[in-house]
């Protein structure tokens, strides 16, 4: 096969890539709209119970919220070294992508152990099922996110920045800055007017 046939085959496949993977995006966006959908319904619903006003801690949140859109900054950074080749920014840049993308995970299993420790579980209240459910899906995004970088990463170490490696990671970045944006509306829609 010659060069230009093989880059040819090469370009088709990611184009096949590419196209199948923002299919995926938007079905992940119709579950996403969902579960929004189904807690805007439901916010109201507390059982007597607690409000979002009472037992969301803003500021906590608010870091949260900077150190996931901190991962995605770093996430272009790791993307800017893969177009200039350079192996050992890819992957230091998806190693700090890395950290604070699981310090984001472990602030939200903070904030939900204290919510059941309180007393404010998913059982509780329509309003809190929802809630759980619509965040929790979001941090399962999350950790399956993680799981991806950190195959990746190895992928990367050991077979350097192959042409199917390069693809994967434009995948893997298209799916980390969808979770930021779903972020950005869960911080506004959940958080910001359930305290306001």
């Amino acid at each position: 096969m010659s060069e230009h046939s093989h880059e040819a085959v090469e370009q088709e496949v990611t184009n096949r890539t590419t196209f199948g993977f923002w299919v995926y995006l938007m079905t992940d966006c119709v579950l996403f709209a969902s579960l929004f959908g189904a807690y805007a319904v439901l916010r109201n619903q507390t059982a007597g119970g607690v409000a979002g006003s009472e037992i969301f801690d803003l500021p906590f949140v608010l870091v949260e919220t900077l150190i996931l859109l901190t991962s995605s900054f770093t996430a272009g950074l790791a993307m800017l070294a893969m177009h200039r080749r350079d192996k050992s920014g890819v992957l230091a840049w998806f190693g700090v992508t890395f950290l604070l993308g699981a310090s984001f995970l472990a602030m939200e299993f903070t904030e939900f152990a204290h919510l059941v420790q309180e007393g404010n579980s998913w059982r509780e209240s329509a309003f809190l099922t929802s809630f759980f459910t619509l965040v929790g899906t979001h941090g399962l995004h999350i950790l399956t996110g993680l799981i991806w970088m950190a195959v990746m990463g190895y992928h990367t170490y050991k077979r350097g920045l192959t042409p199917g490696i390069t693809r994967r990671l434009t995948m893997f970045s298209l799916f980390w800055h969808f979770l930021d944006v779903v972020w950005i509306f869960i911080f506004t829609i959940v958080y910001l007017m359930g305290v306001i």
